[in-house]
C-alpha cells in the first residue's frame, strides 16, 4: 500500500519527523501550487495542508489513491469534508494544537478593550496624559457567554476561571456539557445575561453571517463582542451598526469577512471599522503562536496513528 504524504504547505518539521517514524514517506513541497498538486496527487495516499488552497472535489478526484487529508489548523472550512468522506477519505485536523493560543489571544483582546490600552498607548506617545479618560473596567463579576463549546471555547472558559467571571456557554450541537468552568444555557439566557460575547464556532452553512442586525437586537445589555473563529460568521456592517446604536460597546476581531489586502481595503465598511476607537483588530493570528505551530503538527502526527492504511 502506498504510504506517501504530500506536504503542500508550511508545516512544522515535527509532522514529517513523526510521520516518517510511522512508516510514511513525506515529500515536503511547501511552495507547491494548486495546479502542480492536481498533477502530482495521484501518487499520494495523503495530503497535509494549512490554508493555501481549497481541497475541493476537483482536487480530491485528482488523487485516486488518497486516503486522508490532514488540515494543520482548527477549522475544516477549506476542505470538502462531505465529498471526501463519500470517497472513504479520512479528514483530520488539530484544534487541540492551537486552543491555548486562541484562548489567550481572546483574553488579551478583552483586557485591552476593558482597560483602553490601545487608546492610552497612542495618547501617551503623543504627549497626552489623560488618566480619567482612560479609566478602565474590571473583568471580575461580569458574565461572559461562549458560543460554541468545543476545543477553543472550553479552553477559554478554563483560562477565565482565575478572573472570577461567570462563564455561560451555548452550543447548538451538544447538551449536558456544564463543567466546573462554564454553565450550559439556552440562547435565551445568553441574550439576557451576557456582558461579553465570544464566538468559537466553525464556518458552516448554518453559521455563515450568524451575527447580524437581528441577532444583536435580542441582547438585553450592551456587549463586548469577540471573534477569533471565522470572519464569515459575522456581518461586519452589523457590528458597526451595533456600535453606533449601543448594542456593542466594544469589539475585538481577529478574523474578518474579507481578509488580506488589497481586498480588505476595498470593502465599503473597512474605513469605518479601521477608524472606530471601539474596535481592536488583529490579522487572523490568534491561533498562530510559535508554540502552536509545533503543537498543531504534533497533534496531526498523533492522529495519523488512528488511520490504518
Amino acid at each position: 500500500m502506498n504510504k506517501r504524504i504530500l506536504i503542500a504547505d508550511h508545516l512544522h518539521p515535527a509532522f514529517k519527523i513523526e510521520a516518517e517514524e510511522l512508516g510514511y514517506i513525506c515529500d515536503d513541497f511547501p511552495l507547491i501550487s494548486r495546479s502542480e498538486t492536481l498533477e502530482k496527487l495521484k501518487n499520494y495516499s495523503g495530503i497535509a495542508i494549512r490554508t493555501k488552497f481549497q481541497i475541493d472535489k476537483e482536487l480530491i478526484d485528482s488523487g485516486p489513491n488518497l486516503r486522508f487529508i490532514a488540515r494543520a489548523g482548527a477549522g475544516m472550512d477549506n476542505v470538502d469534508e462531505e465529498y471526501a468522506r463519500s470517497k472513504e477519505i479520512f479528514c483530520i485536523n488539530a484544534p487541540e494544537g492551537n486552543r491555548d493560543a486562541v484562548a489567550e489571544h481572546v483574553i488579551g483582546m478583552l483586557l485591552s478593550l476593558l482597560n483602553n490600552l490601545r487608546k492610552a498607548d497612542i495618547e501617551v506617545r503623543n504627549g497626552i496624559w489623560d488618566r480619567e479618560g482612560n479609566r478602565g473596567w474590571e473583568l471580575k463579576g461580569r458574565t461572559l457567554a461562549i458560543i460554541g463549546y468545543g476545543n477553543t471555547g472550553q479552553m477559554l472558559a478554563r483560562k477565565l476561571s482565575g478572573f472570577e467571571v461567570k462563564v455561560i456557554a451555548y452550543d447548538k450541537y451538544k447538551t449536558g456539557f456544564s463543567d466546573q468552568y462554564a454553565e450550559e444555557v439556552s440562547m435565551e439566557e445568553v441574550v439576557k445575561q451576557a456582558d461579553i460575547l465570544s464566538f468559537h464556532i466553525p464556518l458552516t452553512f448554518e453559521t455563515k453571517q450568524l451575527l447580524n442586525d437581528e441577532y444583536l437586537f435580542h441582547f438585553r445589555k450592551p456587549i463586548i463582542f469577540l471573534n477569533a473563529s471565522r470572519g464569515e460568521v459575522v456581518n461586519t456592517r452589523a457590528v458597526l451598526n451595533g456600535i453606533r446604536n449601543g448594542k456593542i460597546s466594544a469589539a475585538g476581531l481577529d478574523v474578518l469577512e474579507v481578509e488580506k489586502f488589497p481586498a480588505l481595503g476595498e470593502q465599503e465598511w473597512f474605513n469605518e471599522l479601521r477608524d472606530s476607537p471601539s474596535v481592536i483588530l488583529s490579522p487572523h493570528v490568534a491561533g498562530w503562536t510559535h508554540e502552536s505551530y509545533r503543537k498543531i503538527s504534533e497533534v496531526l502526527a498523533q492522529k495519523l496513528k488512528q488511520i490504518l492504511l
